[in-house]
């Protein structure tokens, strides 16, 4: 039994009842929709002790359920285990939404609780008509915080300029043309709460979440004005300069809720799904609302030509670490390769010897044997494997470069493996291999191209519980919308069209629960094909993919030429900067088959 997790949520329950609150919601959220959070911020996995990125905590007097996707499914059902938390697994048939839980669980005037600053106002909305008119949604306090003695302070890192030369195009040069869309939208003022965006918008970066460089902080575009909202502890002489020279004027971070109160009439232009409910709930009724995506969503998923020739250079950088390590997984003995959590940070430790790496683009992820089963799996101090000479590894890691972002999986065989194994690592290469090939028209969504990447495992009657794939920001969150690979369509923000520029990754899998699991992950450049109106792929990533767990008899012909030619490239591009002995042992990594 988990005693100190039954204790914080027996404390959240006697405020709740003190508020008259029936029901109280605990998202993994920070103010800004933020895929990744900052310390601060992390109040579902204090009161439920589930770690996994992605989950929402609904509390009640007498039941708690936590809900989340198919990546975490193992991992939530391990660490709930003893603490009164029941698992809703989300997407499946069957699966049981909160808003149905919240139905039942409610009297027929129940008040459901949250802090509106951490739900967003279209999620909000959605689940004020799905509870009726009858029942109250109560979102003004953070319930939480009283009974969390320790919790860490919001940050105050500095804010860094992105220069032209990483960038492309000048802040001021954008803040132009985003007038110009409002204009063509006949929107007076654009609020903007989504981090990414902002920074995107100003090239600036920061360091508020880990492995994102954002900054905490929310803006207000209008027609002559730029305001920007944040702590002012953030700003350095450089930055201060900087914001003077575009005409921006600096406020504090909570000025956004008076600036956006005291909005007379106007039309506003802001995405519901990207502003919190909080935020949205303080605009006077006598504004007109614009309700829709912020142009900058599809202007920033579209690499520039410089971003494009950069990101290049990142993959080249981000590849020689990769395969330094590879080199060192297949040559060192055995019992020297130490634990999941020794690779992890040897990983990390390769891609910062260049110093124009930032830090990594997310936890890096490395499952051995049965911990590759669990999707997103993160070793730590208290939960890593001792790695044998035998099985497979499941390395999923990346970084932050000025040049841009990487995402990069290997799974590696570390000794013999069993022909399950081979035959599942095969069907996960052919599936990647399909989809970066892939040549399709104009106009195609993510989810019309996954069956190409799926195909090879459902031949099998094998699947995996994720999206094939996620668009990848330009020194930013590692998973950037609007695009993505999953025929399940269910995110808004995954199913846009694919434009020449954009980038995302391509990363089927396998997982067996108790043995194995297998994910192969390339960065695709999409760009214009030879054929008028049609889009292909470049491929992006520069790492070897291990040819000891490939069974020629679950490769095609089509699939072996592939990888042949793209273990040329991988050599042409690296070789000329490793030493002999890893020179050489790319050449046989990289061997035609």
């Amino acid at each position: 039994m988990n005693d100190v997790i039954r204790n914080r949520l027996n404390q959240l329950r006697r405020i709740m009842a003190q508020r008259n609150v029936e029901a109280y919601i605990v998202p993994t959220a920070d103010f800004h929709g933020s895929e990744f959070i900052g310390a601060h911020f992390k109040t579902r996995q204090y009161l439920s002790g589930f770690t996994g990125s992605a989950g929402t905590l609904v509390v009640t007097a007498d039941a708690a359920g936590l809900w989340t996707d198919g990546r975490y499914f193992l991992q939530a059902e391990q660490e709930l285990e003893g603490s009164g938390i029941k698992l809703f697994p989300m997407n499946l048939e069957d699966s049981v939404s909160i808003e149905a839980f919240l139905n039942d669980a409610l009297s027929e005037q129940g008040i459901v609780g949250a802090d509106g600053r951490t739900i967003s106002a279209a999620w909000a909305l959605e689940l004020s008509r799905a509870l009726g008119p009858q029942r109250t949604l109560q979102m003004s306090e953070d319930l939480a915080d009283g009974l969390w003695p320790d919790r860490p302070p919001l940050p105050l890192d500095p804010v860094y300029i992105l220069s032209e030369q990483y960038a492309g195009r000048s802040a001021a040069d954008k803040v132009a043309w985003l007038r110009g869309e409002m204009q063509q939208l006949q929107a007076d003022i654009h609020v903007i709460a989504d981090l990414a965006e902002i920074a995107w918008l100003f090239n600036l970066r920061g360091a508020d979440i880990p492995c994102v460089p954002v900054f905490l902080s929310y803006a207000v575009i209008g027609a002559d004005y730029a305001k920007l909202f944040l702590d002012p502890h953030k700003l350095t002489p450089e930055t201060r300069d900087y914001f003077n020279e575009l005409g921006v004027t600096l406020l504090p971070y909570e000025g956004a809720f008076q600036e956006l109160s005291d909005i007379s009439k106007a039309r506003v232009l802001l995405d519901p799904a990207r502003v919190n409910y909080a935020l949205y709930s303080v605009l006077p009724d006598q504004i007109e609302l614009i309700e829709r995506d912020s142009p900058i969503l599809l202007a920033k998923a579209i690499k520039n030509p410089v971003e494009q020739e950069n990101l290049r250079k990142a993959h080249l950088m981000d590849g020689l670490a990769l395969t330094k390590l590879l080199y060192w997984l297949k040559t060192t003995p055995p019992e020297q390769l130490g634990t999941e959590l020794q690779v992890a940070e040897r990983v990390n430790r390769l891609r910062m010897e260049h110093e124009h790496c930032i830090g990594p683009s997310f936890g890096t992820l490395a499952g051995y044997g049965p911990h590759g089963a669990i999707i997103h799996f993160e070793p730590t101090q208290e939960n890593q494997a001792q790695l044998k000479p035998r099985g497979l590894l499941l390395l999923d890691s990346g970084g932050h470069y000025l040049e841009g972002t990487t995402d990069v999986t290997r799974t590696v065989a570390l000794g013999p493996l069993t022909e399950e194994e081979k035959k599942h690592f095969t069907l996960v290469l052919q599936g990647m291999l399909n989809l970066s090939s892939a040549v399709f028209p104009h106009g195609c969504r993510g989810f019309h191209l996954d069956v190409l990447a799926r195909e090879p495992l459902w031949t099998q009657g094998l699947d995996y519980g994720h999206g094939t794939g996620h668009g990848i920001g330009y020194l930013s969150c590692v998973h950037e919308p609007p695009i993505g690979f999953s025929w399940l369509r269910t995110q808004r923000y995954d199913t846009g069209v694919l434009e020449p520029g954009m980038v995302i990754s391509d990363e089927p899998g396998v997982y067996i629960p108790g043995s194995h699991g297998i994910r192969l992950e390339n960065q695709l450049l999409c760009r214009e094909a030879e054929a008028k109106g049609f889009l292909a792929f470049e491929t992006l990533t520069l790492a070897p993919i291990d040819l000891d767990a490939v069974d020629m008899k679950w490769l095609d012909e089509s699939g072996r030429v592939r990888l042949n030619s793209y273990h040329q490239r991988v050599y042409q591009a690296l070789a000329p900067y490793l030493d002999r002995e890893e020179r050489e042992w790319l050449a046989s990594a990289t061997r035609a088959i």
